[in-house]
């Protein structure tokens, strides 16, 4: 009785350490895992897809994606990408019910931060800033990690940390993605907590 006692004692430190989403990639399915825009292959607990040209102009230039259905507002989203030498853009989203919020695309050039005001009528990206020096490695694991608090978003790659900040970043999100366009992409560890 006294264990049983115990274990209800902590069983709130428990849940409240437990992750709101982890995807392993150990299976094809996840109920919370929408793999779109292209063929994923899951295997080694990554997920692997190589873009399809024809599929790429067929959605209107948007490359292969994985969604994340999940409620959150405050959370750290962390995962590694492993882009091959032709993919030229990676992609993280945080969207909310009517649209994107918070985005970072990392490309040749860099690192962009974007926000997505909320008030404006055609809710087109706003620039946070251009990071050049942040540039993630081809063929190699590249670990980020986008921590939401308010209207703050902490970004770490790497080395390279830095908090950004806009209204949209505090707003109740609906779902995360991760999505490149060109070559080949694998992305394994996608974890997220409170």
């Amino acid at each position: 009785m006294k264990h049983f006692l115990l274990l209800l004692a902590f069983s709130p430190i428990l849940a409240a350490d437990a992750p709101l989403l982890r995807d392993d990639f150990s299976s094809a399915k996840l109920d919370q895992r929408r793999a779109m825009r292209g063929e994923w292959k899951f295997a080694d607990q990554t997920a692997t897809c190589t873009q399809d040209d024809e599929l790429f102009k067929k959605n209107k230039d948007h490359g292969p994606i994985l969604f994340y259905d999940l409620a959150y507002s405050d959370a750290v989203i962390r995962f590694a990408v492993k882009p091959d030498a032709n993919t030229k853009t990676i992609v993280f989203t945080a969207n909310g019910d009517e649209a994107h919020l918070f985005r970072l695309v990392f490309s040749s050039a860099g690192m962009a931060v974007r926000a997505f005001p909320a008030e404006s009528q055609d809710h087109k990206a706003i620039a946070l800033a251009n990071e050049s020096t942040v540039k993630l490695k081809a063929g190699e694991w590249n670990e980020v990690s986008v921590e939401m608090r308010g209207n703050n978003a902490t970004v770490k790659v790497g080395d390279f940390a830095r908090t950004y900040q806009h209204a949209s970043i505090g707003l109740a999100k609906v779902n995360l993605s991760v999505g490149f366009s060109f070559g080949t992409l694998s992305v394994k560890d996608l974890v997220v907590t409170k």
